[in-house]
């Protein structure tokens, strides 16, 4: 069943951010990264990018990029009402919008935020397929000129949900991990054509970061690449 009442989403929302806080305190967080400063919780971080990573890890990046400049975008779908308010409680501020439903209105309220804040999207959200980058991104990214920092989490111990996403929750007091590649810039003036040759390039992008988390989550070793800045072409 979906919650619609506006009243009992707002109650709902205040009460999980209380219970989420207090679950996530307890996880083992370790982040890294191929490229310096691209953690987002740091002040040095100077350049904004857009992170993208796949929908089950929702719970994890959210409670991570709290209280920073940082803005994820939620779908406007019933289950994103819950989400967003969530994250209101937890300082984070979200943008309203997916590719079937708000896009084009994120996309303009993204622009007008210019670079002042990150952006986080998970890619193959709201409603799959499961890990598949959506076209969307691209254009996206090509219009705001935000370099696209494939994410990807690994969990030493969790529940996943029987959901479309395999949504995943971090068992309390285990080890998290987070690993961003190298950024991808889009170009702004990109074919068509080409939409697809970016899509599954991120879509690769995220997908080898994020067995390199969950390799080091289960085993606690981590081997970065050598890499050097990416151009999507």
């Amino acid at each position: 069943m979906r919650i619609r009442h506006p009243l009992l989403i707002k109650s709902l929302g205040l009460a999980a951010s209380f219970a989420f806080r207090s679950w996530m305190n307890t996880i083992q967080f370790r982040f890294n990264s191929f490229v310096p400063y691209l953690d987002p919780r740091r002040k040095d971080c100077s350049k904004r990018y857009c992170y993208v990573t796949w929908h089950e890890n929702i719970m994890l990046g959210v409670y991570q990029c709290r209280r920073t400049d940082f803005c994820v975008i939620v779908s406007q779908h019933a289950d994103g009402e819950l989400i967003a308010e969530i994250a209101r409680h937890l300082r984070l501020k979200t943008i309203r919008g997916s590719s079937t439903r708000g896009g084009v209105e994120a996309v303009r309220k993204i622009i007008r935020l210019g670079r002042r804040k990150h952006l986080g999207i998970m890619v193959d959200g709201p409603r799959g397929p499961r890990r598949r980058v959506q076209p969307g991104l691209i254009a996206l990214a090509g219009r705001t000129g935000l370099p696209v920092v494939p994410t990807g989490f690994g969990y030493r111990e969790a529940w996943r949900l029987d959901s479309w996403d395999r949504f995943v929750i971090p068992k309390p007091y285990s080890l998290a991990t987070c690993v961003t590649g190298t950024p991808i810039v889009i170009p702004p003036n990109f074919e068509r054509t080409q939409i697809e040759h970016f899509r599954q390039n991120i879509e690769a992008e995220i997908g080898y970061v994020n067995d390199l988390a969950e390799t080091w989550a289960e085993t606690g070793k981590l081997v970065l690449p050598q890499t050097t800045l990416k151009l999507a072409g």
